[in-house]
């Protein structure tokens, strides 16, 4: 259930019954031949596909995030990481001030994992309500589901082209790019980084069949809807 799908009295109604809501959270940044916006469509989507028998309502997906390395790649916006806590908690707040009290922060960047420790001091100032931060492409089931099909999956790779994040009428490569220094990538400026990983992906193939990666994304959906109902307490 999105909350654009939704006018304010069902929300009051809804949160009556059910005090549980979902907050994807993604990133404008490149993805080498794919959408700018692959995190947030990715964590946006596994949020509505995960909560739609349940009826859990999902907010919008956050579209920005923390990604300066990638400063240099146009199109790529990063936000602060001060601004970046100062806007999740902001939204926090208001869906607290709604009635919800069990949140799920579906993750679909790896940029924004400093704000967990965040979200353990809001929790420390919102006694009754709880959060919890599932990064859904990374989950136990849904990575060793990645690495059941190809070991070599990276940012920017296959494991992120679906067909709901392709451009139209952009061709991807088809070998298989060999693995970037990451020892160097970490202590490299935007423009090195830039220069470092040319088209964007980090290792491996660009594309596989659309059989496999639905595969995946069955998998994805399914362990980020056990998140949303299970385990709460």
């Amino acid at each position: 259930m999105r909350i654009a799908d939704a006018n304010w009295m069902q929300i009051e109604e809804r949160v009556k019954r059910d005090n549980r809501c979902v907050l994807p959270i993604g990133s404008t940044e490149q993805h080498g031949y794919l959408s700018l916006c692959v995190d947030m469509i990715l964590s946006e989507k596994v949020s509505i596909d995960a909560s739609e028998p349940l009826g859990v309502p999902v907010y919008p997906a956050v579209p920005y995030g923390t990604t300066p390395y990638y400063a240099d790649f146009p199109g790529t916006v990063s936000l602060r990481l001060t601004t970046y806590i100062a806007l999740i908690e902001d939204i926090l707040e208001s869906i607290y001030r709604s009635g919800f009290r069990r949140i799920v922060v579906v993750n679909g960047h790896g940029g924004n994992g400093p704000i967990q420790g965040f979200l353990k001091e809001w929790m420390s100032r919102k006694m009754d309500a709880r959060v919890k931060f599932h990064e859904w492409y990374k989950a136990p089931k849904t990575w060793a589901k990645t690495m059941e099909i190809d070991r070599e999956a990276s940012h920017a790779s296959w494991m992120e082209n679906f067909p709901w994040t392709r451009i139209p009428g952009v061709e991807l490569p088809k070998t298989k790019k060999p693995l970037v220094d990451m020892v160097k990538m970490q202590t490299s400026n935007p423009a090195e980084v830039r220069k470092l990983i040319g088209d964007g992906n980090y290792h491996g193939l660009y594309q596989r069949p659309d059989e496999e990666v639905l595969a995946l994304w069955k998998v994805a959906v399914e362990e980020t809807r056990d998140v949303i109902d299970k385990g709460w307490h």
